[in-house]
């Protein structure tokens, strides 16, 4: 039988704090975890004891290249307090890591309660298809760019005459 220490601190990505940031093809959510391992000279395993995440959540998040679906909103939160970064930054990197365009910003005139409607929208993108995903991210980025030229258009900057 093998006996292996309780040391994790052979898991940090890259090996040691300090040395170079993560590889250039790193999605946004890798390369947030992690350069905030490196800079806390935190191992995946004291990032899952902080967030409450099993280890090997955290190592797949941290090393899946190319992510299907952002995580459960829970694993986002959770994520979030074991990096502790605003969960904002962590929805943020999850979703641009699948190819979604995420929002934080409340605009002037929207109400301020959207958590649940947010919530809701990234937890059913689950369910989604990819190709589903890539129709609903040119609808949002529609809307965007409609409101966007509404607004233009209302302060007389649209360009037209």
């Amino acid at each position: 039988m093998t006996a292996h220490a309780a040391d994790d601190s052979r898991d940090v990505p890259g090996g040691q704090p300090g040395d170079a940031g993560p590889p250039e093809h790193a999605n946004p959510l890798q390369r947030l975890i992690m350069e905030r391992l490196r800079e806390r000279g935190w191992s995946y395993g004291e990032v899952a004891r902080r967030g409450g995440l099993p280890r090997s959540t955290v190592y797949t998040l941290a090393t899946t290249r190319n992510l299907v679906r952002p995580p459960r909103p829970a694993t986002i939160d959770a994520l979030a307090k074991g990096l502790d970064v605003p969960v904002s930054a962590v929805r943020a990197a999850a979703a641009q890591s699948t190819g979604l365009h995420y929002y934080d910003d409340v605009g002037s005139g929207q109400r301020d309660s959207t958590d649940q409607e947010r919530d809701l929208l990234i937890a059913s993108i689950d369910e989604l298809s990819p190709a589903d995903r890539q129709h609903v991210a040119a609808l949002v980025e529609s809307l965007r760019n409609r409101a966007a030229r509404d607004k233009g258009a209302a302060s007389g900057t649209d360009g037209s005459r």
